[in-house]
């Protein structure tokens, strides 16, 4: 099986957040199998920051869907979206 990488916009719900915790615990919440290859970050008004890690999972993984849910459940994080998919 091969593997999929999906950058995914992760909007925090405060401007004040700490981003290096905010990114520890998003990585922590990786479901098993999963890996964040790199985390971009981008300012997106008023001084919030929107992060943007890559994340490989297998192909046989069922997905991005139980990362998705995982980094909603994190602390801190107001939303989180699919920007860019594709297999590597």
């Amino acid at each position: 099986m091969g593997k999929v990488a999906a950058k995914i916009k992760v909007m925090p719900d405060s401007p004040e957040i700490d981003l290096d915790a905010l990114q520890e615990r998003l990585e922590s919440a990786l479901p098993e199998g999963a890996k964040i290859n790199r985390v971009d970050r981008e300012d997106v008004a008023f001084g919030l920051v929107a992060l943007y890690p890559t994340v490989i999972v297998p192909d046989d993984a069922g997905g991005t869907e139980s990362v998705e849910e995982n980094f909603a459940n994190v602390d801190g994080i107001e939303s989180v979206e699919i920007d860019e998919v594709g297999r590597i």
